[in-house]
């Protein structure tokens, strides 16, 4: 059983202290992935005024968010411009793929995406791609291979915009299978390799699942014949969760799984892919939408590019 192991790198803090620890526990362990990094200024902190969302408040009480993601930040961008994690974490970055990880781009500003991306047009979502692409590449000294939006939120738009880049592929929702995304009657070129599993945020503190038992919870959430793809994040199993997260890693070899990047999973597979639109949708334990792949449809001959 194959799982792809997908790293989120979110924050200032979660580069700086969080991807050098996982960096060294997937070393001890043989195990390579995929980090996604966000490049540009750390605003975290502006999502403070989510807490007048009741669904928000209830995920930052439950996960106690001071505790697990530091106050630093969730102040990071309030009273002050957040620093650009790029221009002085560069050097993690680069740690990462000398270190054999494949690297992809998270985005610019992770808080701006979020929580503006639906008033966002062709032209903003373009120069955001942009401003984290060619700092992603000269970071690194060349292109990354792949990308994934933050928070999975992802539109028409943006799937369109990110045919302008050499992604060889996007993994921006939560879904069941890999697939070619659909905009009307265009099929897009870049496959989606989307989410499958739960978060540790999404999970802890609903329906009686605690750290205690979450492994195991995550565990009885696999499935054999099917894709398995986990998002862990830097900020979390990288920091405070990072003896869980190893003991997940063992727990979860012991049944007879593998981890791997998630551009491994496209190897020994071949296009075309089954093909699916993207829609918004809602995850337990997540406030707001994120978008979700629709049921594979078929196409006619020809259609495909």
């Amino acid at each position: 059983m194959k799982i792809g192991l997908r790293i989120d790198v979110d924050t200032f803090r979660g580069t700086r202290f969080g991807v050098p620890r996982l960096c060294a526990l997937l070393a001890d362990q043989a195990i390579q992935a995929t980090f996604f990094f966000s490049v540009g200024p750390d605003n975290m902190g502006r999502h403070l005024w989510r807490l007048l969302r009741p669904a928000f408040l209830g995920k930052m009480l439950r996960t106690r968010a001071g505790r697990l993601y530091g106050w630093d930040t969730l102040w990071r961008g309030t009273l002050w411009p957040g620093p650009v994690i790029g221009e002085h974490l560069g050097d993690v970055m680069r740690a990462a793929a000398q270190a054999g990880h494949e690297i992809g781009l998270h985005g610019w500003d992770h808080h701006q995406w979020q929580a503006r991306l639906e008033r966002m047009d062709q032209a903003a979502i373009q120069h955001a791609l942009e401003l984290g692409f060619e700092a992603l590449t000269r970071i690194l000294g060349h292109t990354p291979s792949c990308s994934a939006v933050p928070g999975w939120r992802c539109n028409d738009l943006v799937v369109g915009a990110k045919e302008n880049f050499p992604f060889v592929y996007n993994s921006d929702c939560r879904g069941e299978s890999i697939f070619q995304p659909r905009i009307g009657a265009r099929v897009l070129s870049q496959p989606q390799i989307p989410v499958t599993l739960p978060t540790y945020d999404e999970a802890v503190g609903h329906a009686g699942i605690t750290e205690a038992n979450y492994n195991e919870y995550l565990l009885s959430q696999l499935r054999p014949e099917a894709l398995n793809v986990l998002t862990v994040h830097a900020e979390v199993e990288g920091m405070i969760g990072l003896e869980m997260f190893r003991q997940f890693l063992g727990l979860a070899r012991a049944r007879g799984a593998s981890f791997h990047p998630l551009g491994d999973l496209l190897k020994g597979q071949s296009a075309p892919w089954p093909i699916s639109r993207l829609r918004p949708g809602e995850i337990a334990g997540r406030e707001g939408w994120v978008a979700c792949q629709e049921t594979a449809d078929v196409s006619a001959p020809g259609e495909r590019r």
